[in-house]
């Protein structure tokens, strides 16, 4: 089984936020996948489906971002389920430009809080990130503020014009391994 788990905050006030572009990659997976939709299971939103030779499971924690791990705390011990492996957390980045991506194997949170509530439940940082840029912000504005507020209209057309090759890009991590799909669409 593959997870791909998108942070983000929920509610409609967060929806265009750039916190939120783990969302906007997991509903077009979804789409993409023809998944159907999201079911309401415990502390997430869960699309489930079949690609390839792989049984997908799609995740939108229903959490604050600084909870987001909790979405994996019924997975952790499941037989089969090694997170190295099997799991890709897509996560907004403000050191990378609007819609450019960087697949990553592991590494810290680099201060990102869902990120941090990730490796707290898993007890490890050893798990596939797709980083989606959301541009840099602006000097004297609280990082706080920067991630939860909306794109500007080129920023937001940057990311949603790289949504359309995201299922290939992370059908190339689930099939091939993080390595191929970072040399393959990192950029």
């Amino acid at each position: 089984m593959k997870v791909v788990l998108g942070l983000g905050n929920p509610g409609p006030r967060y929806d265009s936020t750039r916190h939120n572009v783990g969302w906007w990659v997991v509903d077009r997976l979804a789409r993409d996948w023809n998944m159907g939709p999201f079911v309401e299971e415990g502390p997430s939103l869960v699309g489930r489906g079949q690609r390839g030779d792989h049984q997908v499971l799609l995740l939108k924690p229903l959490t604050w971002m600084n909870r987001s791990g909790a979405a994996l705390a019924a997975l952790r011990g499941r037989e089969g389920f090694q997170p190295e492996n099997d799991l890709l957390v897509v996560v907004d980045d403000v050191a990378i430009p609007p819609g450019k991506i960087r697949f990553r194997p592991s590494g810290s949170a680099g201060g990102h809080n869902g990120l941090k509530s990730v490796q707290a439940v898993l007890g490890s940082d050893q798990y596939a990130r797709l980083r989606i840029g959301v541009g840099a912000r602006p000097p004297g504005v609280d990082l706080a503020d920067w991630v939860l507020s909306t794109m500007s209209p080129e920023d937001e057309e940057a990311v949603l014009a790289r949504l359309p090759g995201l299922a290939e890009a992370v059908e190339c991590w689930m099939d091939e391994g993080t390595e191929a799909a970072m040399s393959r669409f990192n950029g």
